[in-house]
This record gives C-alpha cells, structure tokens and sequence, in this order.
C-alpha cells in the first residue's frame, strides 16, 4: 500500500513549531457596526505571518496578487458595510459583459428618474438623457457616482433590485465566502454586507481578466456636465497605488481597496472601519509600504527542475520525477533563508503507469514568520507500466528481498 512520506528540502536553524496550513489564524471578530453609531479610534493589532501589527481598520487584508499569501489580515471575512467598494461588483459584471460582447463601451443608456435622483456621490447624470457605458464606468472609477450604478443597473437588468439579484448570483458563482447584495451601489440597506476577502477577490478578478478596463481605476480627473471631479483615492492622486476604490458610510467609517505594482510585485489591501479620510490615506499607504518593505516573492524553483524523486511500483523506471507546472513562488519575508522550511510530501510508492503531469504530491512551505503555503507537484515524465516478465520478476524481488 502506498504510504505517506515526506521529503524535507531545506531546514534551517532557529525554527519554530510548523503552523497550520492556510492563512494564520483570524482574532476574534468584533461584531459589525450597525445603526447610527460612529467608528471609534482604535488601534487593535492584525494578525502578519510576523507578528501583531497595529491598525485603526476594523476591518483589514493584505494579500500578494502574484502568489495569494496573506500578509496581513483581521475580521477579513466578518460581515461589514462595504459602502462603495460594492461597485466592485458592479464593474465586475459590466466588464464580464464587455468582454463578452453584451455591452459596448460606446453603447449609451437612458437615465430614469430613479437614477438621476440617487443621492450620495455623483457623477450628475442628465435626467432623460443617455450616457456611454465608458463615461459611466468612469463616473464609477473616479466620481464614485452612485447615480452611474443605477443607470447601469437598470440598463443591464432592468431595476436595481434585479441587477442585485444578478450580483448574488455573480457572488456565488465566483464563490465569495460573505457577501449578501442589496444594491449596485453600495448606499446603506438592511441585509447588505461584504467582506474584506470578497472585495479582495473581485479586486483581484478585475485586474487579472480584465487589464484593459481595470486602467480606468487610475483615471485622476474625469469632467462630465462641465463637472470636474478628482479620485477619491488619494494614493491613486499620490501615483502610490492604481485602483481600485475608496468608500463611506456613517456606519461602516471610511473605506480601502487598493493595488500598487512596485518591481514586479503587486499587493492587494482592503481596509475599512476608519475613523477619518486622512486615517484612511495615512493607514493604506502605511500598511502598503509595509508590505512591499516586510515582504518579497521567491522563485524556489523553475518548472523545469525536479524538486524530488518518487519510486513507482511495477514501473518501466524505479522513479519519478516531481516538478511544478510553472515556476514555484512563495511570498517570504526578508531573510527567509533563516527560518524557512520546504517539504515534498507525496505518497509512494506510486502505481505504474504515471502519465505526464499526474498530480502526484505537494511542496509544503512553513517556518516561523513565512506565510504557509501548499503548490502542487506533478510527474515530470510518463512511466510506463512493466511487461508482464517484468512485474513478475518485480513481484518476486519484493517478496524475496523486500525491495
């Protein structure tokens, strides 16, 4: 019978106890603002592969885009106000139609009545006039135009309360883990919420599937009516981060999602829970330098390489070669060599015949401050099945020799 072992590539000096797999445990959640209470100042600590670290956010994830591994991460899938981070679902459909044909951005919609009378940020919107979709994905991106989102919403669905029905649909499909909608817009209503890991997975979607829209999210100006208005997110003003979208309501506090490229690496942080505007910049582009500084992504080891050998039973050859489908990165921190820890676990030995790229075992990754992480291994080659001279003597050396 196979059994389950496990190879350990590199251990160093000075390790602590191996942590579970997965995201480093959450703290416990605080229960979600509602009614018209005010966010307080607080400076309760997130949990970091590293450590506590403080934060004003209620409500916070740091995550790297190129690997998925938590950096940073407290009540990131508690139920809270989103406020206008949910126009990240709202774009997220307008761009899955774009791409699939169903809208065009030089396509105009009307405005209603229900539209042009929205209230919170607009982008001011004509009453009974019509509007591109690129102009009103702009009025989102930049304007945060609430009075955009119902146009588009009624335009796609028909009414805002179907096009809700269609961003829970969308949530399901994309298997969001607590987000309940209501509205496209993001304006207060009973029963809807999100949660940092779900703005964080759309955040992610936009920018990996659809490049070609998420450059709007750094759009600076954008002047509509003759109304000139700035983006919200000052670090995307700072040119310190390009996307995605800020948000506020009096009972959620003031709101993140933010991306920035900086040699190749790309984080994604949502914060929410702020007591001022200025705290919301302050704190984003503090835990952003944080990130890129506490941080680096490691190629541990190219497709191509074998990272170890498995023994296959009744096989054309004793083993097989394990590698990664593409380069294996890891998100680590500064002077991980230290206490990092790497380990092949597959089961073996492995029946013949192994087909090329048979997923066979993973790369395990853990140590004291390294975000945990799993990638997955597959044969290298194919290994044929002995003829039946062979596994008869094959089966015969193992019954006289154990071997």
């Amino acid at each position: 019978m196979p059994a389950r072992r496990s190879l350990l590539l590199a251990s160093l000096a000075g390790l602590l106890p191996a942590p579970a797999l997965g995201a480093p445990p959450e703290p416990a959640a605080l229960p979600m603002l509602a009614g018209p209470h005010p966010i307080k100042r607080t400076f309760i600590p997130a949990a970091t592969p590293l450590g506590p670290v403080g934060t004003e956010a209620r409500w916070a994830l740091i995550t790297d885009f190129n690997t998925g591994a938590t950096l940073l991460h407290k009540n990131s899938t508690a139920a809270m106000p989103p406020s206008s981070m949910t126009k990240l679902m709202t774009l997220y459909i307008v761009y899955s139609m774009l791409k699939a044909g169903r809208l065009k951005l030089d396509q105009t919609l009307p405005v209603s009545r229900n539209a042009w009378r929205t209230g919170g940020s607009k982008m001011f919107v004509p009453l009974g006039g019509e509007v591109s979709v690129l102009d009103l994905i702009k009025g989102i991106e930049v304007d945060s135009g609430n009075d955009a989102c119902v146009v588009l919403a009624e335009g796609i669905s028909g009414s805002q309360a179907a096009f809700a029905e269609l961003m829970n649909r969308t949530a399901a499909k994309l298997h969001l883990v607590n987000s309940h909608f209501v509205n496209a817009t993001g304006l207060p209503a009973p029963g809807h919420y999100m949660c940092c890991r779900d703005i964080a997975t759309l955040a992610r979607l936009i920018i990996s599937e659809f490049p070609e829209y998420y450059r709007y999210a750094s759009q600076k100006v954008f002047t509509f009516s003759n109304i000139k208005q700035y983006n919200r997110n000052q670090l995307v003003q700072q040119n310190l981060a390009d996307g995605l979208k800020t948000g506020y309501t009096y009972a959620g506090g003031y709101g993140l999602c933010a991306s920035a490229l900086r040699a190749g690496r790309r984080i994604i942080m949502v914060l929410n829970g702020m007591p001022t505007e200025r705290d919301r910049t302050a704190e984003g582009l503090r835990l952003l330098d944080w990130s890129f500084r506490s941080f680096e992504d490691v190629t541990l080891f190219r497709a191509s390489t074998p990272v170890a050998a498995v023994p296959v039973w009744l096989g054309a050859a004793a083993t097989v070669p394990l590698a990664g489908r593409a380069d294996l990165v890891a998100t680590l921190p500064h002077g991980w060599r230290r206490t990092a820890r790497i380990r092949a676990t597959y089961d073996a030995p492995v029946p013949a015949p192994v087909s090329a790229g048979q997923p066979l075992g993973s790369l395990l990754l853990d140590g004291a401050g390294v975000p945990p992480a799993r990638l997955p291994l597959y044969a290298a080659v194919a290994v044929p099945r002995l003829g039946l001279a062979g596994r008869a003597i094959a089966v015969l050396t193992h019954l006289a020799f154990g071997r």
